[in-house]
């Protein structure tokens, strides 16, 4: 007869989060989806992939067959009209005043978490970083090969200045964003072709950071914002967050697909079923009782 297994409750995973937080155990991890709470006309980018691919349509229109496929939509703008199109249409894009939600406040608001993930290009938790003088940060970021001359990243100080990755070690908090970012330098991992070379070695970790490889390590994550639906998404998830703890949470509300609901099972995420503003608010409160 096969065990019946019963799902943690809500509150028990909130206290658990919460208590991994406090003890800086815990590395949020952010995608796109904590945009959703801005309404339809609020929120001056791309809340997510199809929305983006939209936009890079308008630029640049790409034949029907591709036009809603992001990375074959940039890679068609990159071969028709220049690498360099390319990165100014989404600095564009991203480059803008973006009102904060309360996935960014509440992840801004952490006592020095030593690494925070972020895959979107937008700079809001940036900013929101910079605003605290009380913290030592910086960010590293992901580089396309247009970009690079043999490197898979770039480390920025708070001022946007290029610094050594040495630096790094001394930051209290990094801000790794590993596909890049609108801030302070437009690099951006986007095309077809710019996947096509990490994908090429991120299995043996070549384009991981030391200083994020090592901050990781016997820490848990926490996706916020994140979905698991495209082989790209679980790729970067399941690289960065490997040789890390056993155990993780992801805010889902939806009821998972197929596919995420098998990584989600293969990688020890945990799901909580709730809405992330609701889960960010419930996160809150937790840490200041």
């Amino acid at each position: 007869m096969s065990e019946t297994v019963t799902k943690p409750d809500t509150d028990s995973l909130i206290r658990a989060v919460a208590e991994g937080l406090r003890a800086r155990n815990v590395v949020p991890y952010i995608g796109p989806g904590a945009f959703a709470s801005l309404a339809d006309g609020t929120c001056p980018i791309p809340r997510n992939s199809a929305e983006l691919v939209q936009r890079l349509n308008a630029k640049v229109a790409a034949p029907g067959r591709i036009r809603s496929n992001l990375t074959a939509v940039a890679q068609f703008i990159e071969t028709r009209r220049h690498r360099k199109t390319l990165d100014t249409i989404m600095t564009e894009i991203f480059r803008r005043e973006v009102p904060s939600t309360p996935v960014h406040r509440f992840v801004a608001s952490l006592p020095t978490p030593p690494l925070v993930v972020d895959v979107w290009y937008d700079d809001l938790l940036e900013k929101l970083l910079a605003t605290d003088t009380s913290r030592t940060w910086g960010q590293i970021q992901g580089i396309s090969h247009p970009q690079s001359s043999g490197e898979w990243v770039r480390h920025y100080a708070p001022d946007g200045s290029a610094v050594g990755a040495e630096a790094a070690e001394a930051w209290q908090t990094i801000l790794y964003k590993p596909s890049g970012g609108a801030s302070p330098a437009a690099n951006f991992l986007v095309s077809d072709s710019d996947y096509v070379e990490i994908l090429t070695e991120i299995d043996i970790q070549t384009p991981i950071p030391p200083v994020v490889k090592d901050r990781r390590a016997g820490r848990n994550f926490l996706f916020l914002g994140c979905r698991f639906d495209h082989e790209i998404q679980r790729t970067f998830a399941r690289q960065i967050a490997k040789r890390s703890a056993d155990a993780h949470w992801a805010v889902i509300v939806e009821e998972p697909s197929r596919n995420e609901q098998r990584f989600l099972d293969q990688h020890g995420i945990t799901r909580i079923e709730l809405p992330l503003d609701e889960a960010v608010e419930r996160l809150t409160a937790a840490l200041a009782g």
